[in-house]
């Protein structure tokens, strides 16, 4: 296989594992486990609380001393596992403790493969931005037909969909000790902060790099909700939908967020060079409150059905002009030596700290507006949209950037921190 081919192989086992469990291990854990709000937001939340050292603390092992594929292939393996013994637990601290150890291995893999791919597409002459995009929607149509799978086989209030994360996160940690390797750095004269990765902090002497994170973690935090929530909401329907493709196949419905994200990823490289990396996460933002809002007056059938789809639509918009072209910005903005720190302190803020806000927030508030074990899901959500248009204005005037077409591609050295 080529160099690309094997990055899109890798790319597309990444995100099927998550693919396997994210959109409906919550209904699992509301139907079959019988967890609260708040109980599920905080198993949720520990892909954020491991989120904020895992990512950095696997960089910075990348950085100096293991090579960046056979931790990848590590942690993977160790993951398979995980999934094995959660398919065993039913008790919420148990549950929690084998999620906690689960998020352990898995989140810092998310950064490790995009540090990866950066390195060998660069190896190899590639142009990262025009180039990346295309290998990582492959992982994103991994994502969607792992969540078919699971809703083909009616798995998704069943351990079962464990089973096959495990065999997908089994096969991807086989497969990443066939990557070319991607060297460590050397340790000789290197100083105590250099060899803890601490190094990657120099990023915060720019006040643009602060306020960048700083809302890196508002949009942790929204990104989660859906994630959580979604599949528990369009489940709430069955009594008076019982029969609607919606509430059957809802985690399939919930996919068309990730077949969007397929659209989206694609155009990256055109909004990023044209527009620049505000007016991107400015456009992630809105999108997010209209993901939020469209949810609250969404319905299974008629013209509520075309909201919820009109929301699935605008997730793609929402997700990947953050999440993609902020990894896309941080590797430009960091000096090469400390690329792999970066991209884990980016990761602690986007799937750390703002996901723990995100899952126990997010479970407060559906708490706080049910009663009586009915949920009053338009007031949630639109709670929800708020926050996000409220995010977005306040980005919109505390990140100042004045965008230069191509400055994210050909004009980096202008975007880093000055020293």
């Amino acid at each position: 296989m080529s160099i690309r081919q094997r990055l899109i192989v890798l790319n597309f086992l990444e995100l099927f594992i998550w693919g396997t469990w994210v959109l409906s291990a919550g209904a699992y854990m509301a139907t079959t486990l019988h967890f609260n709000g708040v109980q599920i937001g905080s198993v949720y939340a520990t892909l954020g609380v491991v989120s904020l050292f895992m990512p950095a603390l696997a960089g910075v092992v990348a950085d100096r001393w293991i090579r960046a594929e056979k931790l990848l292939g590590m942690f993977q393996l160790i993951l398979v596992g995980l999934f094995i013994v959660l398919v065993q637990v039913k008790d919420f601290t148990a549950f929690y403790s084998v999620m906690f150890l689960m998020s352990m291995c898995y989140m810092p893999t998310l950064a490790l493969n995009n540090s990866i791919s950066f390195h060998i597409l660069e190896k190899n002459g590639y142009d990262i931005v025009k180039t990346f995009p295309s290998i990582r929607v492959w992982g994103t149509i991994g994502f969607i037909i792992a969540a078919w799978c699971v809703d083909a086989f009616q798995w998704k209030v069943d351990a079962r969909q464990f089973y096959l994360g495990a065999g997908a996160a089994l096969v991807m940690g086989l497969y990443a000790f066939t990557l070319p390797k991607v060297p460590a750095s050397a340790l000789e004269d290197q100083t105590l902060v250099q060899r803890f990765g601490l190094d990657a902090l120099v990023l915060f002497k720019d006040k643009k790099i602060i306020v960048f994170f700083f809302f890196a973690i508002l949009i942790g935090a929204a990104s989660q909700i859906t994630n959580i929530w979604g599949v528990p909401f369009l489940s709430d329907f069955e009594i008076d939908y019982k029969d609607s493709f919606a509430v059957r196949h809802s985690v399939v419905l919930m996919t068309l967020s990730q077949i969007s994200e397929v659209f989206f990823i694609l155009v990256i490289p055109f909004f990023l060079k044209k527009y620049g990396i505000k007016i991107v996460v400015l456009i992630s933002m809105f999108a997010w409150m209209f993901r939020f809002g469209l949810f609250g007056i969404g319905t299974p059938e008629g013209i509520g059905l075309g909201f919820l789809i009109l929301s699935m639509i605008v997730y793609g918009m929402a997700f990947d002009f953050f999440f993609i072209s902020g990894a896309l910005f941080i590797d430009k903005v960091a000096d090469q030596k400390i690329r792999f720190s970066a991209q884990g302190l980016l990761m602690t803020m986007t799937l750390g700290v703002g996901p723990v806000l995100g899952g126990y927030g997010s479970g407060y508030i559906v708490d706080l507006y049910t009663e009586y074990g009915a949920r009053d899901w338009y007031s949630i959500w639109m709670i929800f949209a708020v926050y996000a248009l409220v995010m977005a204005v306040l980005f919109g005037l505390f990140f100042r950037y004045k965008h230069v077409p191509e400055a994210e591609i050909v004009g980096a050295e202008e975007l880093k921190p000055s020293s």
